[in-house]
């Protein structure tokens, strides 16, 4: 449960925050990032005020977030010393469009990004796959926590596996990376959009809303859900999303003491196979409209393994390249960066202008 707190984290074109002790008329809508303090809040200062939206999986990374922090430093371990304020971002507010119709970056951060910022919290916990190439002036990212399993979960009540449904099954997912590998392997079915958390998902997959749904297991695993999984689909079925499986943590660029904070807790196989990952991503400058997907990682050899995949929403067109090399920083960022323009050259610019 949560309590309106008396501020609000303001969206760039509002002007400062203002208290919601009384309510106010609506001259027209206008989305707010609403924020909220987790019940039972201390009275007293928080050391750190951890910003997150308000979901149950973003809740339990910004837990996951909160128990580390109080694990590897004693002053945070103190009764009110952590404090979590819930934030509502756009990709949370609108929920009946596809998110490539509601159109530009960082719609599920935005917003906490704004109240970093601007002091209303200290430190933003994110999925990665929602955090846009670029970090806003003023801000970086020091941290990322251990990755969880990359692999997506296949979930139907009447089949094993995609290739049992039979022709015309209806699969529900927003992501168009799914969707295009999913259409590639299996023309005959259908994908319809799908949104909503984990569990307003599993809600409308069994009141029938489709026949099966595909959801990330690293989700399923941190909500203590991943009995919900019919079956697995390993990466060379379903390549996953950049940064899939992967929290990341961002503060002030300005603020030493958090970056110190933050810098205790980052695991550095993780950030270095997502910043591989994430610059693959911005040379093909994806977008919600881009279907793109990437895994790095740590071969049995100790070294970095690349696989990239560019594809077309309905997945007629399916462009897929790999790497290896070195499991390091420099090395690793070069890897993305070419096997992103070896894409976009296989691709051609035709192929971009085709999903604006």
């Amino acid at each position: 449960m949560v309590s309106l707190r008396c501020t609000t984290a303001h969206h760039s074109l509002l002007g400062s925050p203002t208290c919601l002790a009384r309510p106010r008329r609506r001259a027209c809508p206008v989305v707010r990032a609403a924020v909220a303090v987790e019940a039972g809040a201390q009275a007293k200062v928080s050391l750190i005020r951890i910003g997150t939206r308000g979901s149950p999986l973003a809740l339990a990374q910004a837990h996951e977030t909160r128990e580390k922090l109080k694990a590897a430093h004693s002053e945070l371990a103190e009764e009110g010393a952590i404090e979590i304020i819930i934030i509502k971002t756009t990709g949370d507010i609108v929920l009946d469009k596809p998110l490539a119709d509601i159109g530009g970056k960082g719609l599920f951060t935005k917003e906490i990004d704004e109240a970093l910022l601007n002091g209303t919290i200290d430190i933003a916990v994110h999925s990665m796959k929602d955090v846009p190439t670029y970090l806003p002036e003023g801000t970086i990212l020091p941290c990322n926590l251990p990755r969880e399993d990359v692999r997506d979960a296949f979930i139907c009540l009447t089949a094993n596996s995609l290739a049992e449904l039979p022709a015309g099954s209806i699969i529900g997912s927003a992501s168009l990376r799914r969707q295009s590998q999913i259409l590639y392997k299996y023309p005959s079915l259908k994908v319809v959009n799908f949104r909503g958390n984990v569990q307003t998902r599993l809600k409308k997959l069994k009141g029938g809303d489709v026949h099966a749904t595909l959801l990330a297991l690293a989700g399923l695993k941190r909500l203590n859900m991943a009995e919900n999984a019919t079956s697995l689909l390993s990466v060379d079925e379903m390549l996953p999303a950049v940064a899939q499986g992967a929290i990341g943590i961002a503060c002030r660029s300005n603020d030493d003491k958090m970056m110190e904070y933050l810098s205790s807790l980052n695991h550095e196989d993780t950030r270095l196979a997502v910043a591989c990952e994430r610059e693959f991503l911005a040379v093909l400058d994806g977008n919600c409209r881009t279907p793109i997907a990437a895994y790095a990682y740590r071969d049995k050899d100790g070294n970095c393994s690349f696989r990239g995949l560019l594809a077309s929403p309905d997945g007629s067109k399916v462009y897929e390249t790999r790497r290896s090399g070195s499991y390091s920083f420099e090395d690793m960022v070069a890897m993305g960066k070419d096997a992103g323009h070896e894409l976009k050259a296989k691709a051609g610019p035709g192929f971009f202008d085709s999903l604006q």
